[in-house]
């Protein structure tokens, strides 16, 4: 399938008779992408899959709003990561759990998943930035997996250009720390 503009997708929208037809294959040119990151912030298959459908479902109800002022995929991002959020806020809530368990029950996700086909070192960097916050984890997915712009994530997360440098590079050093750490305890474990 060939990817089709905003501009050609927004006019096909805009005909009340092709509406249906038009976000279906907005559907289509953008579902992969979102997937991915939906999956990096939950790890769970079936819960990724319902955030990416509620994705979609508030991104019908509110197309005819869309204004054009961002790109279509940033726009869904926007949805795709506030929903993220909020999903991850309702099962902390749910569960009256602490975020050290939410992030115990996404490593064990990761690390049982049969749609992770990543090698041990793909699984430790996985598991280290599971660890992060909530949004600092967003932030770095967005720059390091899907090599977003920093302006392009402000316009998802409405965060200032210098918060979102900031964030993503306290991620990163909070990764390479707990990396480290791992390393050590496997290196030391060995000996």
């Amino acid at each position: 399938m060939s990817e089709f503009t905003d501009a050609e997708l927004l006019d096909l929208l805009r005909q009340e008779d092709r509406k249906h037809y038009a976000f279906n294959l907005l559907v289509r040119q953008y579902q992969r992408r979102l997937y991915a990151f939906v999956r990096r912030m939950l790890t769970d298959h079936d819960e990724a899959q319902d955030v990416l459908q509620n994705t979609f479902v508030k991104a019908w109800h509110g197309i005819d709003g869309f204004r054009g002022d961002s790109q279509l995929y940033s726009w869904l991002y926007r949805i795709a990561h506030n929903e993220c959020l909020n999903h991850l806020r309702k099962a902390r809530r749910r569960l009256f759990v602490s975020d050290a368990s939410i992030v115990e029950r996404l490593t064990t996700t990761l690390d049982s998943s049969e749609h992770f086909s990543g090698d041990a070192i793909q699984q430790r960097l996985q598991r280290a930035v599971m660890r992060l916050p909530d949004k600092q984890r967003a932030v770095f997915n967005m720059k390091y997996f899907d090599g977003m712009k920093y302006e392009d994530m402000s316009a998802v997360t409405g965060t200032s250009v210098g918060a979102l440098k900031s964030n993503y590079h306290i991620a990163v050093k909070k990764i390479e720390a707990w990396l480290t750490l791992d390393q050590t305890k496997d290196g030391g474990s060995a000996s």
